[in-house]
């Protein structure tokens, strides 16, 4: 079963990919987020994402591991 997703507020869309994980939590910080990407730790709508500057919309979902997150524009 499919762990809730938590709503991430953005200021503005697109937002890039290593940015969304830091401001989510779901990595620690750039370095961080770059180790999981490089990795192929983080998926985006389900699918493997090995771009850090990868630009995400508004409800996109990405997750790492069991965790996941969507950026909201508000």
């Amino acid at each position: 079963m499919a762990g809730p997703v938590q709503n991430v507020p953005i200021s503005a869309e697109p937002i890039r990919l290593g940015q969304f994980l830091k401001l989510s939590g779901l990595a620690e910080d750039g370095a961080h987020a770059r180790e999981l990407i490089e990795a192929g730790e983080v998926t985006v709508d389900g699918r493997p994402e090995l771009r850090r500057g990868a630009q995400l919309r508004s409800g996109a979902v990405v997750a790492v591991g069991g965790n996941k997150a969507r950026p909201v524009v508000g």
